[in-house]
């Protein structure tokens, strides 16, 4: 009989945590943009043939929902609330006797007249809904959904999407065992990983060790083996790779925790040493592309990634190296991919982003002309609908409960809590503009005695923590420090948590550099020019204003700015924390393709004179060049 192994942490019921200060902030752009909107005027949201409508009935609308639903529960938004009552309430409606939801296919198609896949994301969505409302309705229909889907299978067997995807199906079926303690749902999750895709053995031999080219996908579409030649294409498209990644912790409830977690970390290994970026994802644009810092990376593989991420968490506990990835993505990759008003995005982001444009001759694997302008729909609208999810879903991880019945922080943005633990009421706030301030101030009231674990990060170098106005007690960077007290009352909690910068050395021995979780980027003056498209949710080309082609005079004593945290964190504005320093120009470096050149090799002094530079955290600059050449001062002194 298979068991499932209880997960190190769980993630709190939806609701409990909010986000407070410039995360709240960050949600309710969100909500008076495109994700709270979407369903009034983008026919394949608001005409979807989920809800009986004639647009596109295939992963969009379940996409959307899978964002509203935390969207909506995180900001106790009316608005938002009534519009995922509609939906639940449509969608349950329509539900056929026979469990299935949704459009069914021309029977021609090889999944028969069912493709699993969509469904996979719907019954994230019942499952976020039943953990706030608990509505017993949602959690039958997820029930019948799944025999459905379990039947279907038996039938028609994962394949394309599905089969790569199969790790999402399984979570939630684990989930819904959890809740109702149906022991079919493990013996079906058995038969869909043998399915599914071979993760593992992809990481241990990882065939895609090189920028994916056109030629390279043609070879894989003329494949003899029909289901060899969709894996191949399939598992090199960045989404999915970022999807794969959550396969190792799902899995590893099931046995050989060890094994399945090594597998995880020599994966991400992999995909840092071939395609790996600065700002923690790896290149896919649309496959992987190498490591080139003018490749692209999808929105959808950030948001994608980031939720992996948060799934091994909840299964292997605060382990410092996942977290601080998590991290890395959510305050860079995560901003940087919309504009600030949250009314348009990317399909591609690039970390050295020096020009968004429509151009033919491009540098991506294999997407489209206008793949990094800021729309509503560029290349395609996966990540129109899809996108929404990581700001929600990364704000109701910040903190989860341990198998101590306690509580565990595992990145300190702003936020408030309110949970039971062993009985008992427990509030908790957390204020102090982390991640662009190195102080975070904690309030912890009521509870009675419990474990509350921090999180050191590992690039914190000197930091303490001081509990009650006592006198701060030094804390080791990369650890878990555990206070296990009596918490009735009311407590203070402040953590200093200092950040050196830090110079990494990437491609042609250019240097990305980072300070905490922040990475900085040299700022490009921004001019922004509408292309077409309807207000709010125009198309808009970014065009540099001032020169991007320079060489960094790497000081280690750039002096840092500090400003309060506003309301636009992620803007060259609203940053409130920049590094100030001296460049020289490189007229050699050039655009090719569309977008910048390798950076020249350096060190790489550049012509007279010296000129004043700013970098700005790569989330607030949307052109950038953030693997920057450079040459010591002294050079040019």
């Amino acid at each position: 009989m298979t068991r499932l192994e209880a997960p190190a942490l769980r993630a709190l019921p939806l609701g409990e945590l909010r986000p407070t200060g410039w995360l709240r902030g960050q949600l309710e752009l969100q909500a008076a943009g495109m994700a709270g909107h979407l369903d009034e005027f983008w026919p394949d949201v608001a005409d979807s043939a989920w809800i009986g409508g004639a647009a596109e009935g295939w992963e969009r609308a379940p996409y959307w929902l899978d964002a509203l639903v935390p969207l909506a529960v995180l900001l106790d938004d009316a608005r938002l609330l009534s519009k995922v009552d509609r939906w639940i309430n449509g969608l349950l409606e329509r539900q056929d006797a026979d469990g299935w939801m949704g459009p069914r296919n021309p029977e021609s198609t090889p999944h028969g007249p069912y493709d699993v896949w969509p469904r996979m994301v719907l019954l994230k969505v019942f499952l976020q809904h039943y953990s706030h409302f608990s509505e017993d309705r949602a959690l039958q229909a997820a029930l019948r959904l799944s025999r459905r889907i379990d039947a279907v299978l038996a039938e028609w067997p994962l394949h394309e999407w599905g089969r790569v995807r199969w790790a999402d199906l399984v979570l939630s079926w684990d989930q819904l065992h959890e809740i109702t303690g149906e022991e079919w749902l493990l013996e079906a999750a058995e038969r869909v990983r043998k399915q599914g895709y071979d993760w593992a053995e992809y990481a241990e031999k990882f065939p895609c060790r090189e920028k994916v080219t056109d030629g390279r996908l043609h070879e894989f579409e003329n494949e003899a083996d029909d289901t060899w030649m969709n894996d191949r294409y399939l598992a090199s498209h960045g989404v999915n790779v970022a999807m794969g990644l959550k396969a190792f912790p799902v899995w590893s409830r099931r046995g050989e925790p060890e094994w399945q977690h090594a597998a995880f970390d020599l994966f991400l290994a992999r995909l840092d040493e071939f395609h790996g970026q600065a700002s923690g994802v790896f290149t896919a644009d649309e496959h992987l592309a190498g490591t080139s810092p003018a490749q692209g990376t999808e929105t959808c593989a950030v948001v994608e990634f980031l939720y992996s991420l948060a799934t091994a968490l909840q299964t292997w506990g605060p382990v410092e190296s996942i977290i601080g990835r998590w991290e890395r993505i959510a305050f860079n990759a995560l901003p940087a991919s919309a504009r600030a008003d949250e009314r348009g995005h990317q399909y591609d982001q690039q970390a050295n982003q020096v020009i968004c444009h429509i151009t033919e001759d491009r540098v991506y694997t294999n997407n489209g002309p206008d793949a990094n302008i800021f729309g509503l729909e560029p290349h395609f609208g996966c990540c129109t609908a899809n996108r929404h999810q990581g700001w929600p879903k990364f704000a109701a991880h910040l903190w989860m409960r341990t198998a101590e019945d306690g509580l565990v922080a595992l990145s300190y943005a702003p936020c408030r809590l309110e949970t039971v633990l062993s009985g008992a009421p427990v509030r908790i706030a957390v204020s102090g503009g982390y991640p662009f301030a190195d102080v975070v101030r904690i309030s912890v009231e009521g509870g009675g005695a419990f474990p509350l674990q921090l999180r050191i990060p590992a690039w914190a170098s000197g930091a303490t923590v001081a509990v009650d106005g006592a006198a701060p007690v030094p804390a080791e960077s990369g650890s878990v420090v555990t206070l296990h007290r009596d918490w009735s009352g009311r407590h203070a909690i402040e953590l200093t948590l200092p950040a050196p910068l830090q110079i990494e050395h990437r491609t042609h021995d250019a240097v990305a550099i980072s300070r905490g979780p922040l990475v900085f980027a040299l700022a490009v003056d921004e001019e922004w020019r509408r292309i077409g498209g309807e207000e709010p949710y125009s198309d808009w080309e970014v065009h540099p204003r001032s020169a991007w082609n320079l060489s960094l005079a790497l000081d280690p004593a750039m002096r840092i700015e500090r400003r309060a945290v506003g309301e636009l964190p992620f803007t060259p504005d609203g940053a409130p924390i920049r590094l100030h320093g001296k460049a020289s120009h490189l007229p050699q470096w050039t655009l090719r393709h569309g977008a910048a050149d390798l950076p020249p090799p350096s060190p790489c002094p550049g012509e007279r004179p010296l000129v004043e530079v700013v970098l700005l955290p790569y989330g607030a600059a949307r052109l950038r060049v953030t693997e920057i050449p450079w040459h010591t001062p002294e050079v040019l002194r």
